[in-house]
């Protein structure tokens, strides 16, 4: 399970791809094995983004932190909906 300390951690390391394009064409290119979903990621970007991680066996977390303040976990001055590793 990720979680807030992990996101910051892998942010400071930057070993976080952000986004949901980037981190569908990591999943599609097998380079993600992880992603990170905000609490309140549109519906229709959590189905694709599941759809295509059941296909390449990645690992979907949702984590109880709303978009925003995962663009400040991550020292970014944007919302981040999905993050992947």
């Amino acid at each position: 399970m990720t979680t807030i300390n992990d996101v910051k951690k892998l942010a400071k390391e930057g070993k976080l791809t952000i986004g949901t394009e980037t981190v569908l064409k990591g999943i599609k290119a097998e380079k993600i094995k992880n992603v990170i979903l905000s609490s309140n990621i549109d519906s229709k970007t959590k189905e694709e983004i599941e759809h295509y991680a059941r296909i390449g066996k990645v690992i979907v977390t949702q984590i109880e932190v709303p978009n925003d303040e995962l663009g400040t976990l991550c020292k970014k001055p944007f919302s981040i909906s999905v993050l992947g590793y």
